[in-house]
């Protein structure tokens, strides 16, 4: 019976008139709200609630939020054939440390664990794949096409969009060596923008080739093993003064002459102008040129754009790169990818063709925000059930119980409550029906049922409540 009242009939109670529906929007800064704990509750011994600095809580309200992400990127992998794979968050240190200055080594989240073992929290998801590529052998059939969604960790400085914990999205096509595997992987990140409400005049997609700069280098007979260390210099040109980028070139063995080819290659603002510089024969040209013919057939050639100064900062990159930006120019790097041939055979393995990308989860959202394309995704279920008298509970959890079985999302309510509550938490739940086991009702054979959309109220026979 409801708390401090009297019991009213069923069709008094469900006649009286419902608050509209609140809609529940995530506000700016949701997905990183933190409770603070006062000095002097910290003197208390109290333990310090908010979540480690970088790293993120998720309510029920910003789960939603994730889980919807989550949601878009599988789609969008399963509508392009792609199998979904995962591996463990920990793994050895050398899996992410074989390649020497990259920004991402120092950034480890990395320990000795209690088996004297070196472990790290994983930075990416890349190498994960790679290892268990390794580990599959001859079992793998090729072309092999894999997705992941992961918890990737990384040391770094928070800024917005920049957290030390975040989940990525990983596409890869493994045993397929021509430009064909770049622009399909291209073809699906367009499909989610898109799926988004996305568009090229939001993004920008930046396109080169590592091959540009191993072109270069070997015009100034640079050995070809520098094109990653050069590579990560090159990354860093729109952080650090143009000096700086000099300074570290020179640092790595280049003469001035080389240095300056670079930084001028760097500068080329399209494909005639790749081709005058390489020649027409240069394998990243036709690449390249080959590219953009695909975006022209997938339908996407307006969000790339040529620029060579896009080489992204991991070493491991053999071929074609390419990184999404928003246009107007306030974020970090929304995803990237690209071509990396050579990483299996850098574990041990046969060398194989790979190409992939790699998408976080906070950039998108905060992009997606700024818009106001954030959905709010709301807590829904499809009975809220309702016992009127204690003496009924039995018969309540019975057929909730039976309506779960038949697939439906049920909220059963486990304690006497005033009806204003029960019409509020209706609300809260986003319950489609109001199920309601009250005495006068049940000694007939039925329930009350009320449809929330519609606010029509029936009484029904028990036992066709599972197929009304």
């Amino acid at each position: 019976m409801a708390e401090n009242m009297d019991h009213p009939s069923v069709s008094t109670v469900l006649g009286v008139a419902c608050a509209p529906k609140n809609d529940h929007v995530l506000q700016p800064g949701a997905l990183d709200r933190k409770v603070g704990v006062s000095r002097s509750q910290e003197s208390k011994g109290l333990i310090d609630v908010q979540p480690v600095r970088g790293t993120r809580d998720f309510g029920p309200e910003e789960y939603r939020l994730r889980q919807w992400l989550f949601n878009e990127f599988e789609a969008v992998s399963r509508l392009f054939g792609f199998e979904q794979f995962e591996t463990p968050v920990l793994e050895s240190e050398d899996l992410f440390v074989r390649k020497a200055g990259e920004e991402i080594t120092q950034q480890l989240y990395n320990f000795e664990d209690k088996g004297g073992r070196r472990v790290a929290l994983r930075p990416e998801l890349t190498p994960s794949l790679a290892r268990l590529v390794l580990a599959q052998g001859g079992k793998l059939t090729l072309p092999a096409k894999w997705f992941s969604i992961g918890q990737c960790w990384r040391y770094e400085r928070t800024t917005r969009g920049r957290k030390r914990e975040h989940f990525q999205w990983n596409m890869d096509i493994i045993g397929v060596p021509g430009i064909a595997a770049e622009a399909e992987l291209l073809a699906a990140i367009v499909l989610f923008l898109e799926r988004v409400n996305l568009s090229s005049e939001d993004i920008v997609i930046k396109v080169s080739s590592r091959k540009v700069l191993q072109a270069i280098l070997e015009r100034y007979t640079v050995p070809e093993d520098s094109v990653g260390p050069v590579s990560v210099v090159v990354d860093k040109m729109e952080k650090i003064p143009l000096e700086k980028v000099e300074e570290e070139l020179s640092a790595l063995g280049l003469s001035p002459e080389a240095s300056s080819g670079i930084i001028a290659a760097t500068r080329v603002g399209s494909l005639a102008e790749l081709e005058q510089l390489l020649g027409a024969g240069n394998e990243a040209v036709r690449e390249l040129q080959q590219l953009f013919s695909l975006a022209q057939g997938y339908g996407y050639a307006d969000y790339l754009q040529l620029d060579t100064s896009c080489v992204r900062g991991l070493a491991y990159y053999t071929g074609v790169v390419f990184e999404g930006r928003d246009r107007a120019g306030q974020l970090r790097a929304i995803f990237g990818g690209g071509r990396y041939d050579r990483l299996l055979s850098t574990f041990g393995g046969e060398q194989r063709p790979c190409a992939g990308f790699g998408f976080g989860d906070c950039v998108i959202v905060e992009l997606l925000r700024d818009k106001g394309l954030l959905p709010s995704p709301a807590h829904e279920v499809d009975d809220l059930v309702v016992v009127m008298e204690e003496g009924l509970r039995e018969h309540a959890a019975g057929i909730a119980q039976q309506l779960r079985k038949a697939g439906r999302r049920v909220d059963l309510v486990l304690e006497s409550k005033k009806m204003k509550w029960i019409f509020k938490q209706a609300e809260r739940c986003g319950a489609k029906r109001m199920v309601l086991v009250a005495p006068d009702e049940w000694k007939q054979g039925l329930v009350r049922v009320k449809d929330q959309a519609t606010r029509e109220e029936s009484n029904v026979p028990v036992a066709e409540l599972m197929n009304f």
